[in-house]
């Protein structure tokens, strides 16, 4: 099918247009071009996220070829190891993965009308294929921006310990929480259950960057952001309880950071007090609540939390005076 038709766009064509190469070689043919093992090859390619395709199905294109070569290219340096090299091709392929699929969610969702015919599916094919150079040129600049920014963050949090590059280091952990969700979500149809969730995320995402801190992970009614400060968490709480209806709950501590994600018992403390807060409110921990100033916290009772024990929250407000 030729591109511009106005037809239903078929998988090949879809591939080709946005690939820009066709699929010309097997499994065996892309690892010899590139200068690696197959076994090598195999896991790159999983680790991408990509499945497995059988000997003899040609299914690699010049540019999988060029990058199994950058990839030999760097463990010939010495720089990195192979396993260095396969991590990091398994944070690129659940990165770009979920980046590519809330891309073309977005697309299809602004241009295709209720009742989409074949043209209007060609239309959205031709759109992406006009924008994919200045995408992918935007992706490139806020990828080194974003690792800029990271580095920036290991680096200051690297000033507060004795370990160069610490495994564990202390900062809030927050949990955000959609109040009523599941019986909200049953009284919307699935467009407006779907702006629901995006409105809510763009907002927590816009208020977290705004206040200097990351967005760790969304989780449809809920995120969880970290902040290098109590009062950084602090402000973030505030503005994301006053603009949205939501419990939230913090603590300030030691985490163990891997994969992007973050773990341990400040995490599920945090996870605790968002589970015991009441709408419109916002509970942190005894160590977030003794760092703050400015603001107004106030006791509350004991409570067990699950798996912890007996934990003393505290309620968030902002100073009256």
């Amino acid at each position: 099918m030729s591109p511009g038709s106005r037809g239903r766009p078929t998988a090949e064509e879809i591939e080709l247009r946005l690939l820009g190469l066709p699929r010309r070689y097997t499994r065996a043919q892309v690892a010899g071009l590139a200068g690696v093992s197959p076994e090598l090859a195999g896991r790159i390619w999983r680790a991408l996220g990509f499945a497995q395709r059988a000997d003899d199905d040609a299914a690699f294109t010049d540019a999988d070829v060029d990058a199994l070569r950058r990839v030999r290219s760097m463990l010939d340096s010495g720089l990195l190891e192979e396993e260095t090299v396969v991590r990091m091709a398994r944070a690129l392929g659940q990165t770009t993965a979920r980046l590519a699929q809330w891309q073309a969610e977005i697309m299809t969702g602004s241009m295709l009308p209720r009742d989409p015919d074949e043209g209007d599916l060609a239309d959205v094919l031709d759109t992406a294929q006009e924008l994919l150079p200045d995408f992918e040129h935007v992706l490139i600049h806020v990828w080194r921006a974003q690792l800029a920014a990271a580095g920036t963050r290991l680096l200051a949090l690297a000033d507060g310990h004795d370990e160069l590059v610490p495994t564990r280091v202390s900062m809030a952990v927050g949990f955000a929480d959609l109040v009523s969700f599941t019986r909200r979500a049953r009284e919307l149809d699935e467009r407006e259950l779907a702006e629901l969730v995006e409105g809510f995320e763009s907002r927590a995402s816009d208020v977290v960057a705004t206040h200097g801190a990351r967005l760790v992970k969304t989780l449809g009614d809920e995120v969880l952001f970290t902040a290098p400060t109590p009062a950084q968490a602090a402000a973030i709480a505030l503005d994301l309880v006053e603009a949205e209806e939501l419990r939230i709950g913090m603590a300030y501590g030691p985490v163990l950071p891997v994969m992007g994600d973050v773990f341990g018992t400040t995490v599920n403390l945090a996870a605790r007090l968002t589970a015991i807060a009441r709408p419109g409110t916002v509970l942190v921990d005894q160590e977030l609540a003794g760092g703050l100033d400015g603001y107004e916290v106030h006791k509350m009772r004991r409570r067990p939390a699950r798996g912890l024990g007996v934990v003393q929250p505290y309620v968030l407000r902002r100073s009256s005076s």
